[in-house]
């Protein structure tokens, strides 16, 4: 049996809008939420599509949102296409024409990201494949339409699709409405898009201005409607919010399905890349951000913030910060505790409470147990660091490194002004200040007169 060819698709995303009502200096497509801006949600949407090419239509001047994408490593490349007047999204899109090159196919996405999934977006491309459609797409119920474009279709076909603006009132009154991701075929697309007027209460070029034109000519339209939670993109700080919470519900109940507790899911946030394996508790109030991975059978929470930090299986992190760390297996942190980048904690290491670490690895099963700075250190395996030491890293122009060997002990208020080693086994005494190397096995003592 034949197999059919492959079809060629660019993806286009729209990240030229400013979003004035956001009140902001800050792009509305790099607002962040749940851990990542607007406009990154967006294109992993398109990139879902698998598209040979990527095409980001942004504003004169958005330098920022131009390094923005750059630095997310994005494959294929993005190409970058100004568009030079806000006329509106088929005047964005047509300035995206000679970066489309001639593939079969195009994806749209608007870059303020309505809140559709990677798998409603290849659904749609299955849809608008299948039924051979010139033109398709998504369509969602949303709590207030307010301005956005009404739908009128039966089943999966589309049968008209009209501004919310110029929509007559038995119209407007439906609240299943367009949300901006469209496919094409691409030939369709350009030859309709010119033709596209400003007749409208904007006087913008509406991409939706093809679809009348499209269905004028002959052609099949379809639709599929998805769930957004009742939201389509933000327009304002409230909306923002809003859709934030929404997303949270969406990550949290997906992590749930894989084997995760949540204890409270309305106060626990996960950003959209954390990983986090099965039987793992998260209790109230914790924070996992960035590209934190953590492992099975972990307890993080309460009050716990973990950033860009990978967790070993079967540890614990509770009432404390772990910054761009990595923790072992079964290891415990807490509570109180302040975890800054460049940690390393072995399996079965302790950091308890009050304590505070910085650019350091402390060796398996050692103890930081409480009331303890240690910073750009290296700790071995077994060790223990009584009340109140410090690892005097810091002359005032420069940093220096200590050096804690295996099973070494460090007695309670200890200051240990680095440059300095303390050998395997080695003692410091309750109270000393350690300016000199200490050997293996030795005792340092440092006292003055009462």
């Amino acid at each position: 049996m034949a197999t059919r060819p492959s079809r060629s698709l660019a993806a286009v995303v729209l990240a030229a809008g400013r979003g004035k009502r956001f009140r902001t200096a800050t792009p509305k497509v790099l607002h962040p939420v749940c851990g990542r801006p607007l406009l990154w949600h967006a294109i992993a949407n398109a990139l879902a599509a698998k598209p040979q090419r990527l095409v980001v239509v942004v504003a004169p001047g958005a330098d920022d949102v131009v390094d923005a994408v750059r630095s997310w490593d994005l494959t294929p490349k993005p190409t970058f296409v100004v568009q030079e007047e806000p006329l509106g999204t088929g005047h964005a899109v047509l300035a995206a024409r000679s970066a489309v090159g001639r593939v079969d196919e195009v994806l749209v996405v608007g870059g303020d990201f309505d809140p559709v999934s990677p798998d409603d977006v290849r659904a749609l491309l299955r849809l608008h494949r299948r039924t051979g459609s010139a033109a398709s797409i998504l369509t969602a119920e949303v709590d207030e339409p307010k301005g956005y474009a009404r739908i009128v279709r039966d089943g999966n076909r589309l049968l008209d699709i009209v501004e919310g603006s110029d929509a007559p009132a038995a119209l407007r009154a439906t609240k299943e409405v367009s949300a901006l991701v469209f496919a094409f075929r691409r030939e369709d697309l350009f030859r309709a898009l010119p033709k596209v007027g400003r007749e409208n209460r904007q006087k913008e070029y509406y991409l939706n201005g093809v679809f009348p034109m499209l269905a004028a000519a002959g052609e099949r339209l379809s639709a599929l409607r998805v769930d957004t939670g009742g939201l389509l993109g933000p327009n304002s700080q409230a909306d923002l919010a809003a859709l934030g919470a929404m997303l949270r519900r969406r990550i949290n109940l997906a992590h749930m399905e894989r084997g995760v507790t949540f204890v409270d899911p309305t106060q626990t946030y996960v950003d959209v890349e954390v990983a986090i394996g099965p039987d793992t508790t998260l209790l109230p109030l914790t924070f996992l951000e960035g590209t934190t991975r953590i492992g099975a059978g972990c307890r993080i929470g309460p009050a716990a913030r973990v950033v860009d930090t990978v967790v070993g299986d079967g540890s614990e992190v509770s009432f404390s910060v772990v910054l761009g760390s990595k923790l072992g297996r079964r290891v415990r942190v807490g509570p109180y505790a302040r975890v800054r980048p460049g940690v390393v904690l072995e399996d079965d290491a302790y950091a308890g409470g009050f304590v505070e670490l910085k650019n350091a690895r402390v060796g398996r099963g050692s103890k930081v147990p409480h009331l303890a700075y240690v910073g750009d250190a290296e700790i071995g395996k077994g060790a223990n660091l009584g009340a109140g030491v410090v690892t005097v890293n810091y002359d005032g122009r420069k940093k220096s490194k200590t050096v804690i060997r295996d099973g070494a002990f460090i007695g309670s208020d200890t200051m240990l002004v680095a440059p300095i080693e303390v050998g395997a086994g080695a003692v410091t005494a309750a109270g000393s200040v350690v300016t000199k190397d200490v050997p293996a096995g030795a005792l340092a003592i440092e006292r003055t007169e009462q």
